[in-house]
């Protein structure tokens, strides 16, 4: 039951120091001899791009899918990727996007490099690898396991800057836990059905944007971001309200493009039929906007510019935000 190990780089793999800081130096071989118990897991080490996560593209992410998909199919009981925390919420929900496999594709890294006193590491991959074989841990498509925690990636956020236990799904808590080196699961919601493939030539070109809504907020930004745009998400206050004077502005974009109502609060549903003032959610939709339910500005984002790389007209795009947000 071998599990096959994606290393990607981040703070779990960093080490020394040079002029500017922790640099990036452990391969998955070292990665792997550093963590007690880990031996009683067969891996498959396969070390792709030591990047930090801020420099990782969309296509980056689907080729190592295709290469998660092929160490499954041959014969992986599953596959844990490790990478930067700074974008794994985000990147994590985009392979969410496309896994279509039952066996378990789990992301993790850590907030400690190993420099620090306590560095988390060690801990998070042996937790990882072991979702990552855990037969009950199959069909939940892509997991987040972190400080013995096992989040499904279309929930979890990463919700302090330094914090070892940073991830977290405020919607819906974690589905399960590591106890004593066991895989406890808690809760299974439904997967939802991988997106088609699309082609990475016009994923590179299709651009979307993301907008979020502050206190007395510029009209003449919105209007920056426009040009050129095939897909805007709003990041709106709370329920999903902007300023009044921004909401005819959103209208005439939704005439062009798809434009998504999310919330920039972290938490909670974008709500649709509650308030009716110009600029809130009842008003927006009127206007055309999608709303985004419980998805995040950032999983939103993910979601539209997906959809659009793969040729989805405007019914298509509500639909879908309708399944997953």
């Amino acid at each position: 039951m071998t599990v096959a190990l994606f290393t990607l780089g981040g703070t779990i793999a960093m080490a020394g120091t040079g002029a500017g800081g922790v640099v990036s130096r452990l391969t998955g071989a070292d990665l792997t001899a550093a963590v007690p118990g880990l031996a009683d897991i067969p891996l498959d080490v396969r070390d792709v791009e030591a990047v930090p996560s801020a420099a990782l593209a969309y296509r980056q992410i689907l080729d190592l899918v295709d290469a998660a998909g092929a160490a499954v199919a041959d014969g992986a009981a599953g596959v844990v990727v490790t990478q930067g925390t700074d974008t794994l919420e985000e990147t994590a929900f985009l392979a969410d996007l496309l896994w279509p496999h039952p066996e378990p594709l789990v992301f993790t890294g850590a907030m400690r490099n190993p420099t620090l006193a306590g560095p988390d590491g060690p801990a998070n991959l042996l937790a990882a690898a072991r979702v990552a074989a855990a037969p009950a841990a199959r069909d939940l498509g892509v997991l987040v396991a972190f400080n013995d925690e096992i989040h499904a990636a279309r929930f979890v956020r990463k919700t302090h800057s330094t914090s070892t236990a940073t991830f977290a799904s405020p919607n819906a808590g974690p589905l399960g836990h590591v106890i004593e080196g066991a895989v406890r699961l808690l809760a299974r919601p439904p997967r939802h059905a991988p997106l088609p493939p699309v082609d990475r030539d016009r994923l590179a070109a299709t651009r979307v944007a993301l907008h979020t809504v502050t206190l007395d907020d510029d009209l003449a930004l919105l209007d920056s971001l426009a040009p050129g745009l095939d897909g805007l998400v709003v990041a709106g206050f709370g329920v999903g309200h902007v300023p009044p004077n921004f909401a005819p502005a959103l209208g005439g974009l939704a005439a062009r493009m798809p434009v998504v109502l999310a919330s920039r609060t972290g938490a909670g549903s974008v709500l649709r039929d509650t308030y009716g003032a110009v600029g809130s959610e009842t008003d927006l939709r009127r206007r055309g906007l999608v709303c985004g339910g419980l998805l995040d500005p950032y999983k939103a984002k993910v979601l539209l510019r997906m959809l659009l790389a793969g040729g989805a007209d405007r019914p298509a795009v509500a639909a879908a935000f309708a399944r997953h947000g």
